[in-house]
């Protein structure tokens, strides 16, 4: 493990790092640069203090990478690690690979948040975090597994193109559901089924992302394509609803 871990941004999911680093890692020392407002009297150190690290988050928006890896490029250390933990992985990976040639980084997206770690009252077991790509020496690649798979989470293996694919299919879909449902006002009721409390779940866990709605469908190019087959089966269904009369109706 790294003796130092710099973390550059301290937004929702820069916070929720925060936190499981003092779980995990306490013994590292972490420093944390944001250009936000500071939260519970968090210390933030400048963008050339923490780029010294051993280790670089960027847990930043997609929208600021290109941004942020020119901003502290200059200050990382040569066998300093870059770890990419972006929505979107061809993207930033494209990016890292043009900015850091020769350095060391590892792209990586935890399929999980604040709200699924404290719906499951901070256990970790079986969260899945997906690898796309690294620059790493085997054998620290492999003791970051072992660290990882050793407090209980899943490593995933996929290259980034099949990493995009699968996420416009899976999260991108539950976001673009979750928000046509929350702008509709649809709310839960005292007599919810089971189902639509597991639809309010979905909702309930994606309607204050629109910024990470917004960028996963600009930076990520399948997006469109799950767009486009959803509004077409959603045509189909409406149809075939429309088109079958209730019989009070047939009646009048």
């Amino acid at each position: 493990m790294p003796l130092s871990i710099g973390l550059i941004g301290y937004g929702h999911f820069g916070a929720f790092l925060h936190a499981l680093a003092r779980r995990y890692v306490p013994e590292v020392e972490l420093k944390i640069h944001s250009t936000g407002r500071a939260a519970d009297g968090q210390l933030f150190f400048s963008v050339e203090e923490t780029a010294v690290c051993d280790a670089v988050v960027l847990a930043v928006p997609t929208s600021a990478y290109a941004a942020t890896l020119a901003e502290i490029g200059s200050h990382l250390k040569p066998d300093g690690v870059v770890v990419d933990i972006a929505t979107v992985k061809k993207y930033t990976m494209d990016l890292l690979r043009s900015a850091r040639p020769d350095g060391a980084f590892i792209a990586m997206h935890p399929m999980f948040g604040p709200e699924s770690y404290a719906k499951r009252d901070g256990d970790v077991t079986g969260f899945r975090i997906v690898v796309t790509g690294h620059s790493l020496a085997p054998s620290q690649y492999s003791a970051l597994c072992r660290k990882l798979r050793a407090v209980g989470f899943s490593i995933i293996e996929r290259t980034a193109d099949a990493h995009d694919k699968d996420l416009a299919e899976t999260l991108f879909l539950t976001h673009y559901v979750g928000q046509v449902i929350a702008r509709g006002g649809f709310e839960r009721t005292d007599i919810d089924t089971v189902s639509f409390g597991f639809l309010m779940d979905a909702v309930d866990s994606v309607r204050h992302d629109g910024q990470l709605f917004q960028e996963v469908y600009r930076y990520n190019p399948y997006c469109q394509q799950v767009i486009e087959r959803f509004d077409g089966s959603e045509r189909e269904v409406r149809h075939a609803m429309l088109s079958s009369e209730a019989p009070d109706r047939q009646r009048q």
